[in-house]
């Protein structure tokens, strides 16, 4: 059991996590027609719209209430009013997401209320779908912004049923936590649909930040789940709830209309997608397809393949809790150890971390300990610290702004898995040094047997299977 600490520094230095409101509008970019909306200074706007635009490379839809010193004072009301009727009359939403942030929150803005007086002031607004989300930026974390996104657009679209309903077999829902990519999401859709189920995905960012170009611009999300999309799924027979992070969200759909629901912690690895399948398999009621029979295949292989590349490597993972917990307990199955973990928010997870002590603090806590590392994982700021160490940075997370596709990465699924151990392996194959015929010699003890040294030294591991 790892020992959790919190960072007592009185300044964070290259910040690891990000705010609250960052991920509350993440997750409104995965629902179509949707505008996200911070309430707040401009600044806080800006600084979460080129985030997300260095990440994505893609043209990304986030206004601003624009709170100045005299508002912040005497409160938000005209502001929301007048960024919502903009809005409508430039973007036409079919939904607008509100995500509060830390001058508003210290000044105790009453968001619902002001929303009250705005429908009731312009009757034309009624039909039009207005979610506030409190997510103030001086507490919790980018992955806490983003769960309680998905768990009020639950509780506002979703009907509320006194009596069982009517279930539709095939159709299940299934909430993406933000450590998914859309080419996670994407990924299990492919499976989920191979079994021949429906599912309904939220948020869907596989619709709305996956790169494609649009036949005609629109100031909204481009794609994504829809509001009666979300308001259906309280038909469906099963809910997936994939990250720690989406349990909330998943028993408040359980508990407005009974929809049963199966939460996995993490899909990167080999049991955890077996019991996936299992899964899958129960509630369709049809056998594994045999694609995925042949790429679990593929994937014990490439663990057979890499683990002599993994076995007693020392890394260090900065990341949000619920991608330090999916990407260690990976690791460690691949004989790995995970030397140093940092984090960025409390969770549940963060003692059955396979590490000694996890640390909720910043990039240069994962620093301090990462000098003896073989490897760093963490987002594009860990940049600066594997060149000071000399420590190769394999790139996960959000944000990734010096690489091209971070929206396509995928790291779930037998193929996902399958994949990752190659692009680490690789990594780690790279920092061993090239034999030289010098060594072979030393190694072979006899500087006038060079064949049968080479010989010996060049067996591949694949053939001691």
């Amino acid at each position: 059991m790892a020992r959790v600490t919190s960072s007592k520094k009185a300044c964070a230095v290259n910040p690891l996590k990000m705010s609250q409101p960052i991920g509350g509008a993440l997750a409104f970019m995965g629902v179509s027609g949707c505008m996200p909306v911070l309430h707040g200074s401009q600044g806080c706007t800006s600084f979460g719209l080129v985030l997300f635009v260095r990440h994505f490379r893609e043209s990304i839809p986030l206004q601003t209430t624009a709170m100045n010193e005299v508002a912040t004072v005497l409160g938000g009301l005209d502001n929301i009013e007048q960024a919502i009727l903009n809005i409508v009359k430039r973007a036409k939403p079919d939904v607008i997401g509100i995500c509060s942030t830390g001058v508003t929150e210290i000044k105790g803005d009453d968001v619902e209320g002001y929303l009250k007086l705005v429908r009731k002031r312009h009757p034309e607004l009624a039909d039009l779908g207005i979610v506030h989300v409190s997510t103030p930026d001086f507490k919790d974390a980018f992955q806490d912004g983003f769960a309680k996104t998905v768990t009020r657009l639950i509780q506002e679209f979703v009907p509320q049923h006194e009596t069982p309903q009517r279930r539709a077999p095939q159709r299940v829902n299934v909430l993406a936590g933000c450590h998914l990519t859309p080419g996670d999401i994407d990924e299990l859709r492919d499976i989920i649909e191979a079994f021949g189920l429906q599912p309904t995905f939220l948020p869907d960012l596989s619709g709305s930040l996956d790169g494609h170009i649009p036949e005609d611009f629109t100031p909204t999300t481009l794609g994504g789940v829809s509001r009666a999309d979300i308001a259906a799924m309280g038909t469906a027979a099963w809910t997936i709830a994939i990250g720690e992070q989406m349990r909330e969200a998943a028993k408040t759909l359980e508990a407005r209309a009974d929809v049963p629901f199966m939460l996995f912690d993490r899909l990167t690895g080999l049991a955890v997608n077996d019991e996936f399948m299992s899964f899958l398999t129960r509630i369709s009621g049809r056998p594994a397809p045999i694609k995925f029979r042949r790429q679990r295949g593929q994937l014990v292989d490439a663990m057979l393949d890499g683990h002599f590349h993994f076995g007693g490597k020392r890394i260090a993972i900065g990341a949000e809790p619920d991608l330090l917990h999916s990407v260690s307990h990976w690791l460690k199955e691949m004989g790995a150890e995970v030397a140093a973990a940092v984090t960025t928010t409390s969770s549940v997870l963060l003692e059955n971390i396979p590490s000694e002590e996890v640390i909720i603090g910043d990039l240069e806590d994962l620093e301090k300990r990462a000098a003896d590392c073989d490897l760093i994982i963490t987002h594009s700021h860990g940049r600066q610290a594997s060149d000071r160490l000399g420590v190769p940075l394999y790139r996960m997370g959000l944000p990734m702004f010096d690489r091209l596709g971070a929206a396509h990465e995928v790291s779930v699924g037998y193929r996902g898995t399958r994949d990752l151990i190659f692009a680490l392996g690789n990594i780690f194959i790279g920092q061993t040094p090239e034999p030289t015929p010098d060594s072979w010699r030393r190694q072979s003890g006899d500087e006038g047997h060079e064949t049968t040294a080479i010989a010996s030294d060049l067996v591949q591991p694949s053939q001691a299977h």
